[in-house]
């Protein structure tokens, strides 16, 4: 089996499962997000696009319910022993198999939590859950469970979040060899993602984002690519994917010579991940970390500039985003506690001048203050040939 964690690493995640569940008087849950699955199983696919269900009980219990075509994958990815296999044939219904499954374990009329917040559950098959299970078991929405068990990284996550984190500034260091006057954008991304194919990393989560002159403004990724000027501006999110943990950074580069609203925006930026720097800390809340974000952001005037949340967990995470929970917004109650990847990104666009200005990268917090996974300097990056 292509297995990335100890048996005890497992053991240990499925007894903290267990002990939530029982927190929750939870007879069992089904398990619709990817992430889940392989936190708790290492089962490892992209399958999650159809419709599979990975049944937990607190008796211990683990079944999958997959698509032939996954099948394999769980077998030579996981310690699923039970997989069974749903039948693609005209007009029948997975969901039904998984209630005659779930009677077959003897879980008719037991409290039953669903991962309703998930990627990995379209609202048809939510609809479809809930017409077949309401009357047959006690329904809860139990979405948010796994999410706050693996937000907090173990010995061996952290080992694999570092190894993204070097595949992040190594990607960085790639980029800034191909950014000049002249260069497409194109090359700049191949040599980011060959860097991290090169270091033995992962596809991300999603796409890398790249956008320079007006598209520099732009936080998603988008299709097109376009040649750098001999004046320009190019941001880059990006992230380094090692075993599918993610560690994140941000930077606007600077073709030939920053403007002095590039200057401007710069030092609010900076000022402001200094700020939430000093919120990475346990007794700490993620709503205290956006508000440091966002005082020193208005403190330079830049309120109609920057975002309304300013980072957010990482983790172990599939298409179509490597966000995580928790996120930092305003009166997010979520608390910072040890052992937490954190990305941070300072975001500035100011549409009137045209004038993109971004600075992020990667934490990992500890009982004191927070640890830099980035080894990449925060001064403004200029490429002036």
């Amino acid at each position: 089996m292509a297995l990335h964690f100890s048996d005890a690493e497992f053991e240990r995640r499925f007894t903290e499962l267990k002990a939530a569940m029982d927190a929750e008087k939870l007879d069992a849950m089904l398990l619709f997000a990817q992430e889940s699955m392989y936190w708790l199983t290492g089962y490892d696919t992209f399958g999650f696009c159809f419709f599979q269900c990975l049944v937990v009980t607190k008796d211990g219990e683990k079944v999958l319910l997959t698509r032939s075509a996954d099948q394999r994958q769980a077998r030579h990815t996981s310690n699923i022993s039970d997989i069974r296999i749903w039948i693609d044939r005209g007009s029948a219904s997975p969901v039904l198999q998984l209630k005659e499954m779930l009677f077959d374990m003897d879980l008719l009329g037991s409290r039953i939590g669903i991962e309703y917040d998930t990627h990995g559950m379209t609202g048809k098959i939510a609809l479809q859950i809930n017409a077949e299970l309401t009357s047959f078991a006690d329904l809860r929405d139990a979405s948010a469970l796994i999410p706050d068990l693996r937000s907090v990284k173990s010995p061996e996550e952290i080992v694999y979040v570092r190894k993204a984190a070097e595949l992040t500034d190594k990607a960085f260091h790639a980029a800034m060899d191909e950014i000049r006057p002249g260069a497409d954008e194109g090359k700049v991304l191949s040599a980011m993602q060959g860097a991290i194919f090169e270091g033995g990393g992962d596809y991300p989560g999603n796409e890398f984002i790249i956008g320079s002159g007006h598209d520099a403004l732009l936080c998603r990724y988008k299709s097109g690519r376009r040649v750098l000027d001999e004046r320009d501006q190019i941001t880059l999110e990006w992230a380094g994917s090692y075993r599918h943990y993610h560690a994140a950074a941000m930077r606007t580069i600077i073709v030939g010579t920053p403007s002095d609203r590039h200057q401007e925006m710069y030092l609010a930026a900076r000022e402001a991940l200094a700020a939430v720097e000093t919120q990475l800390v346990p007794g700490k809340t993620f709503g205290d970390i956006f508000d440091a974000h966002a005082e020193r952001m208005d403190a330079h005037g830049m309120m109609q500039h920057r975002l309304n949340a300013c980072g957010y967990s990482l983790g172990a995470r599939f298409t179509p985003s490597w966000m995580d929970t928790p996120m930092a917004y305003r009166s997010n109650p979520a608390p910072v506690k040890p052992n937490m990847v954190i990305f941070m990104h300072m975001i500035l666009m100011d549409s009137i001048t045209d004038t993109a200005m971004t600075l992020g990268q990667t934490y990992l917090t500890t009982e004191g203050a927070p640890e830099c996974l980035s080894t990449l300097p925060l001064d403004l990056p200029v490429k002036s040939g």
